[in-house]
């Protein structure tokens, strides 16, 4: 009688354990995402408009962004609100940030002159978090911010034959949001 009962104390908690799972994943679905250009006053004539899945492209193979030129020290802005889950220093793409936005997305800014936010900060969209930069391996090369949007949830739809494209259902060409 008792090994039943915390069988079904078990199962009952897996019950709410996945019910939680599925709001909170639902949740991050259901919040606006209403993104905007990143770099401070850069337009459309910032970034070359196929430079997203360009190939061949450096160590990487593939490139899995844009890079929207500026001055460096402009500001970089959040290009929607979201929880900063990383801020620091990676070797190809120098200073970087990390924001886990709607849709459960994570926007990837990298190769920033400054950061100007810390991980575990709330941010909303426009809110400055650095400046565009040259680090990381873009020492050497005009000024720019490489954005990069990934999906945490695949989107096996998009894979394709392109070099590295079974990657493409987690990544998102940012250019189509801009």
């Amino acid at each position: 009688m008792y090994a039943a009962q915390l069988s079904l104390r078990s199962i009952g908690m897996k019950r709410r354990i996945l019910i939680a799972l599925m709001t909170v994943l639902l949740i991050g679905f259901l919040l606006p995402q209403h993104l905007r250009m990143p770099v401070e006053g850069a337009t459309t004539g910032s970034y070359h408009p196929e430079s997203f899945w360009h190939h061949p492209w450096g160590r990487s193979g593939t490139h899995k962004g844009v890079d929207i030129f500026a001055r460096k020290g402009t500001a970089v802005n959040a290009a929607t609100g979201g929880c900063v889950i990383y801020t620091g220093v990676l070797s190809r793409g120098g200073n970087v940030v990390l924001v886990l936005g709607p849709r459960w997305r994570v926007h990837y800014y990298a190769h920033l002159q400054r950061i100007e936010t810390r991980s575990g900060c709330w941010v909303s969209t426009g809110d400055r978090i650095g400046t565009v930069g040259d680090t990381g391996n873009a020492q050497g090369k005009p000024p720019h911010l490489h954005y990069s949007i990934a999906t945490l949830l695949p989107y096996p739809w998009r894979i394709d034959g392109d070099p590295q494209g079974w990657k493409k259902m987690f990544y998102l060409d940012p250019t189509d949001y801009f």
